[in-house]
């Protein structure tokens, strides 16, 4: 396998999940709760946002042959959606919707377990990490590259438990303004692989060199 192409993947759905953001989400949703279910709200939001993620990597392609969507219209529609995510990173409003999906959420039932919504979905498995793995798993067709594609997808969800797991620690150590410059700086970058994705989607239709 491609080393360019694990890197690319791992700091594409790295950036795209954003681990280091959804900490303090985590943190707010799971005020007042014990550390055991914290755990086990940790644990059950990363395995189901694991599944989702691994059927789209899996059947993905063939759903959009399916209804008639090319790959490279496919990888085109995505890059445009990750530049958005970007953009919103850049300017902070992706944060301010993910607060907005999680104080509802709090709002709707108080004692309701958030591991499932907003949690696993759609703040981990959203729009922007389903539409990623379906990406990398058709620039690699394959058994081989969907087994790769989903052990880097499984990589950064572990990062994702573990930062879950010592959230509170990591909130005191980067304080508000840490978290901020580094969703900025991950918005910068995934602008840059959104614009790629694009490009990639013109030159299957023979329109970019």
């Amino acid at each position: 396998m491609d080393t360019a192409f694990l890197i690319t993947a791992f700091v594409t759905l790295f950036v795209i999940i954003d681990p280091i953001g959804l900490t303090p989400l985590f943190v707010a949703l799971t005020q007042g709760i014990d550390a055991p279910r914290r755990r086990i709200i940790a644990l059950r939001a990363c395995i189901t946002a694991a599944l989702i993620l691994i059927l789209f990597a899996a059947l993905g392609e063939a759903v959009l042959g399916f209804v008639g969507i090319s790959m490279p219209a496919f990888r085109i529609a995505g890059g445009i959606l990750l530049f958005l995510t970007a953009l919103d990173m850049l300017f902070e409003r992706r944060s301010k919707r993910r607060k907005s999906q999680a104080d509802e959420a709090e709002d709707e039932d108080e004692g309701e377990d958030p591991s499932i919504f907003p949690l696993a979905i759609p703040l981990i498995a959203g729009p922007g990490s389903i539409a990623s793995v379906i990406l990398l798993a058709g620039q690699q067709p394959g058994m081989e590259g969907l087994l790769w594609v989903i052990g880097v997808m499984l990589a950064v969800l572990l990062i994702v438990l573990v930062l879950f797991l010592s959230s509170g620690l990591l909130e005191r150590a980067l304080g508000k303004t840490g978290i901020n410059v580094i969703t900025r700086l991950l918005g910068m970058l995934l602008a840059a692989l959104a614009v790629q994705f694009v490009l990639d989607g013109l030159r299957g239709f023979g329109l970019a060199g």
